[in-house]
């Protein structure tokens, strides 16, 4: 069995977690906007979609997707239309007034939590990347227990890394200047939504892309 602290499957699996990219920019924005609270929850969303995937790949079904390209295409396709009603959001976002109070209205709790999943399910990205990372992190083809120790151990991880963003964006200073900035960072936010929503919908799944 692989020795799971000291695996370069875990580094990769950070890499590419921690990267800038559709899911990590929505956490940031949601802590930015309405508070770490509603940002953990969408947090906690992306890191149960995260670990769908990682169960999908970890039990031999990601390859079996993998190779259905009517799966892939339609998963880019409802991919790619969350993330262009994501780029909408943030676009309404921008051209809003600003708020009577410095406080934004944060959206429920389970809608937050839905938000986030569906972010995750929905990105075809996802299980190509768990697909590579598992290989790294077997010993032999038939180590279970590895395969096992990793898919857990990278979900957590992926876990850990969406509440550091929502921590870290939640705090006041950077909220502070937000709030100053508010329209050019969900112009931003929505041009990089919808980029990355046209480029899933009309690229290969794949195609190299941020998974994060």
């Amino acid at each position: 069995m692989l020795d799971a602290f000291d695996s370069p499957a875990l580094l990769a699996f950070f890499v590419a977690a921690v990267s800038p990219g559709p899911a990590t920019l929505a956490v940031s924005t949601t802590a930015m906007a309405q508070g770490m609270r509603a940002a953990l929850l969408l947090g906690i969303g992306l890191g149960l979609g995260l670990a769908f995937w990682g169960l999908v790949a970890a039990a031999g079904l990601g390859a079996l997707l993998v190779q259905s390209s009517v799966a892939l295409t339609v998963l880019r396709w409802v991919g790619g239309a969350y993330l262009l009603w994501l780029a909408w959001q943030s676009a309404r976002s921008a051209v809003m007034p600003d708020p009577p109070s410095a406080e934004a209205p944060s959206a429920a709790a389970g809608r937050m939590l839905i938000r986030g999943l569906v972010l995750n399910l929905s990105n075809p990205k996802a299980v190509l990347a768990w697909i590579s990372v598992l290989a790294l992190g077997l010993s032999a083809p038939d180590d279970r227990s590895g395969l096992a120790v990793t898919t857990a151990l990278c979900a957590a991880l992926g876990l850990m890394i969406y509440a550091a963003y929502a921590v870290l964006f939640a705090q006041a200073p950077v909220r502070a200047g937000y709030r100053k900035a508010r329209r050019g960072i969900d112009g931003l936010a929505a041009a990089f939504f919808g980029y990355s929503g046209l480029r899933l919908i009309f690229t290969r799944a794949d195609a190299d892309m941020p998974a994060g």
